[in-house]
């Protein structure tokens, strides 16, 4: 099927978000496990509004985490170089290390929109509770070795329990939401979250599905499938695209091949059909994955602002 024929039968149109935002993802940490701080993420955000050839599309962050590294319960300096470069964000907070870990999130996203005032909630696009944690906790993620993640029932429970927080603070209203794997999004005993939620967050990486054919010219049809999975389940709720994207580099996944003219071809039939009609959020700027040290998914260098690949859509 054609990727034009996907888009209609998926109803592509009538799902996107009344405003489209583009930005990229990013951590905390770089991937050699050091702490990002202000001039990092300034720099960041600055490099993404300035890439050649994307005409300042990329004007918005997704974030992991709302406390700096380093801390306890500091609020993330991301948000005072997302204000300070007119970026727009979706904030995240860590949802699979204990409650405790989680009330520090909700404590410095709160203290955050005190501190920093209209300034930063009028750039919020939206708050993510966790991120693939279902994933990590189902069978799937086990058998994976994932790590540690939670429960719907968890998840859900961290979502009221954010409701509540937020009651009488500049942050009522904001949409609420969870990102996780499509494969997450469908299990039956996630329909809770699914239920308690704003919008629902997509990652998705027609690379890493080795379960099928999975090579270059199947990935706009494996990802666009993908997508009809979480929207089939979502109850008419906004689809945001949290996560996608190609490697320039490492290991070959099946039949997937990691390289700078595949990394391109993925950007240019997914990312450019998906830029301006769905807030999307590429993977990724600058590579920050500790995990991930033998593959890249960025589309520049750590110390280099020039793109692995022509941009232009």
């Amino acid at each position: 099927m054609q990727l034009r024929q996907h888009l209609v039968s998926l109803g592509f149109a009538a799902t996107a978000a009344a405003q489209a935002y583009q930005g990229f993802n990013y951590g905390s940490t770089n991937n050699d496990g050091s702490c990002r701080g202000y001039d990092d993420f300034r720099g960041f955000f600055e490099r993404a509004k300035g890439l050649p050839g994307t005409e300042g599309k990329f004007t918005a962050a997704r974030l992991y985490t709302s406390i700096q590294c380093g801390t306890a319960a500091d609020p993330i300096s991301a948000f005072q170089a997302a204000i300070d470069t007119d970026t727009h964000i979706l904030a995240g907070l860590w949802a699979s290390a204990g409650r405790d870990v989680y009330e520090n999130e909700l404590n410095a996203l709160i203290a955050a929109a005190n501190r920093l005032g209209t300034a930063f909630t009028d750039r919020i696009i939206g708050i993510s509770v966790g991120s693939e944690d279902l994933y990590r906790s189902s069978p799937d993620g086990k058998a994976n070795n994932a790590g540690v993640g939670a429960t719907g029932a968890e998840i859900e429970g961290y979502i009221g329990w954010m409701r509540d927080w937020l009651r009488g603070t500049p942050l009522e209203g904001k949409p609420i939401g969870h990102v996780d794997t499509w494969t997450a999004w469908v299990l039956p005993e996630n329909a809770g979250v699914i239920a308690s939620v704003d919008f629902l967050g997509h990652n998705s990486f027609p690379y890493f599905e080795t379960t099928k054919p999975n090579a270059i010219g199947q990935a706009a049809d494996n990802f666009w499938s993908a997508v009809q999975q979480t929207e089939g389940v979502a109850r008419g709720k906004p689809v945001f695209i949290t996560e996608t994207g190609w490697p320039s580099s490492g290991p070959q996944q099946r039949d997937a091949i990691a390289s700078v003219e595949n990394a391109k071809n993925y950007y240019s039939q997914v990312g450019c059909a998906l830029f301006g009609q769905r807030t999307t959020f590429w993977y990724t700027l600058v590579d920050a994955n500790t995990a991930q040290t033998d593959i890249s998914f960025a589309l520049t260098p750590i110390g280099d602002a020039t793109p692995k690949f022509d941009l232009t859509c």
